[in-house]
């Protein structure tokens, strides 16, 4: 048993006849809401280990109940977000969520994502000293990236983009996220920036920069970078 607590929110009946019983299955707890106002009492109340979350409720935004959990718990979020509500997955993003699965979707993409996000929860605000996966290694104390056993030479910028979207892998950042925790507030618009650097990097890391393996595009909300 996974003795992790879930929290669904999510006011369309038929998602949770389908996804509690699923989640239960996997070994998950699971507790259920159908507005805002009862998730943010669960939240605070029930201690889940991770909440499920529909944007659309019936009496508030799914934004507002991410801004009041985050008032008081970094429980890991997972959106449940509509293909045609891309503006609202970035800003929910921005607000604090963790991750999103666009409806319709699969138990098993739902599980991989929750399993992730535990895993980002568990390790809390340590930090490893060395990532691999795929010929790919970066030694952060040493600061020097090698792939396939031979250097890397990546500039400043470029080595701290990498690790960022190392420390958050299989988590999606977007582009605000990203330009912020490297390049600083004042350059959170600066879209081109990234996708130049991004670019550069890619050809660097990766066997073909056209299909990349390692710095998946979320198209329109950011990168997610694969480490399975």
């Amino acid at each position: 048993m996974n003795q992790h607590r879930i929290l669904v929110v999510d006011d369309e009946p038929q998602i949770q006849r389908f996804l509690n019983p699923a989640l239960a299955a996997s070994g998950y707890e699971v507790i259920a809401a159908s507005t805002g106002a009862e998730a943010e009492r669960l939240a605070a109340t029930s201690a889940p280990d991770l909440i499920i979350l529909d944007l659309g409720l019936p009496d508030k935004d799914g934004k507002e109940v991410i801004e009041t959990v985050r008032a008081f718990s970094d429980v890991p979020i997972i959106i449940l977000s509509a293909r045609d509500r891309e503006a609202e997955k970035i800003a929910s993003l921005d607000l604090g969520a963790n991750d999103y699965v666009e409806k319709p979707f699969g138990i098993g993409e739902l599980l991989a994502r929750i399993r992730t996000a535990l895993r980002q929860q568990a390790a809390g605000t340590s930090v490893p000293s060395r990532f691999e996966a795929k010929g790919l290694v970066v030694d952060m104390v040493k600061r020097l990236v090698s792939r396939n056993g031979e250097e890397v030479h990546l500039t400043r910028k470029e080595y701290q983009l990498l690790v960022h979207l190392v420390l958050h892998a299989g988590m999606v950042l977007t582009h605000r996220q990203l330009l912020a925790s490297v390049w600083g507030a004042a350059h959170v618009h600066d879209l081109q920036y990234l996708r130049v650097f991004v670019g550069q990097l890619r050809a660097k890391i990766e066997d073909d920069a056209n299909s990349p393996q390692f710095i998946r595009t979320e198209a329109g909300v950011g990168y997610r970078f694969i480490a399975e």
